[in-house]
């Protein structure tokens, strides 16, 4: 309960400073939205009426399999189970329940409330009207969500993400860049641009689009690709190369943490702000 209270003071003061700077969802007030959120340690009490369920525990395949073999036991038949999970695959958390063809993975970026995307994944058997269905929600409550046609290992953004995490591991730990210019790469390189619009659209605008794209640039993007290395193990050397370059710029103690975070939030609330702005001009 201790753990509880901190976390409902903290986001209630996080959901009216959002109310001040402009940025909250919904046609509601922060107190308002406060009101309607309530706690409740029974599971059947906590699901009573409800169309739609996020499971949003740790990434433990057994906890969370264990959580939806009870709602699977108390849910109707058409309310949509839906977890968070950020990379068990539906077939492992789902397969073997009697509402599986209601079960689909709707997985959020962190932080959620300023990272809109929403990655939705079904089973193998959910049924279309379920993943029609979430798609609706959550363009509704202002996300931002894209439907994967099947399951896959890390999602999609999970698997761009490592694949850019993987290479940059490897440029560091070969000596080619320090671990500050290689983040510096990123966000005042192609993080400027993918801000706005993808690495597909930016093919298609650094040339006279995406098949003249191909034919300028595959040979020369094939030749750097093939210099790719093996999946880095994420040990030794390197690790100890990029913990003390980002130690220094950021202390691993929680108040240095808290601020960077916060600061890092305050400049997605700010971009938030002006990509609205940009799609209403």
């Amino acid at each position: 309960m201790w753990y509880f209270c901190k976390s409902w003071s903290l986001s209630s003061k996080q959901m009216k400073e959002m109310e001040k700077s402009g940025v909250l969802k919904g046609a509601l007030s922060a107190e308002q939205q406060l009101a309607l959120i309530s706690v409740c340690t029974d599971l059947k009490a906590a699901v009573e009426g409800a169309t739609f369920i996020q499971e949003c525990t740790p990434e433990n395949l057994e906890l969370k399999k264990k959580i939806f073999g009870q709602l699977d036991l108390i849910v109707g038949d058409s309310v949509i189970l839906s977890s968070s999970t950020s990379c068990l695959l539906p077939s492992k958390l789902f397969t073997g329940l009697k509402h599986v063809k209601q079960c689909i993975v709707s997985h959020p970026v962190n932080p959620p409330y300023f990272v809109p995307l929403v990655e939705i994944v079904p089973h193998p058997e959910t049924d279309p009207s379920t993943t029609e269905r979430t798609y609706a929600l959550m363009k509704k409550i202002g996300q931002s969500p894209v439907k994967l046609n099947r399951e896959i290992e890390g999602f999609v953004l999970n698997r761009l993400q490592y694949a850019v995490i993987s290479e940059a591991w490897r440029l560091v730990g070969e000596g080619v860049i320090s671990p500050t210019d290689l983040d510096l790469v990123m966000s005042d390189g192609l993080g400027m641009r993918y801000a706005f619009i993808g690495p597909l659209e930016t093919m298609h605008l650094n040339a006279e689009g995406v098949s003249s794209y191909c034919e300028r640039y595959a040979e020369g993007m094939k030749l750097v690709l093939n210099t790719f290395g093996p999946v880095p193990e994420f040990s030794g050397e390197t690790v100890q190369k990029v913990n003390q370059a980002l130690s220094e710029k950021i202390p691993v103690v929680p108040k240095a943490l808290d601020a960077r975070r916060k600061w890092r939030d305050e400049c997605l609330t700010g971009l938030a702000k002006l990509k609205t702005q940009m799609k209403s001009d």
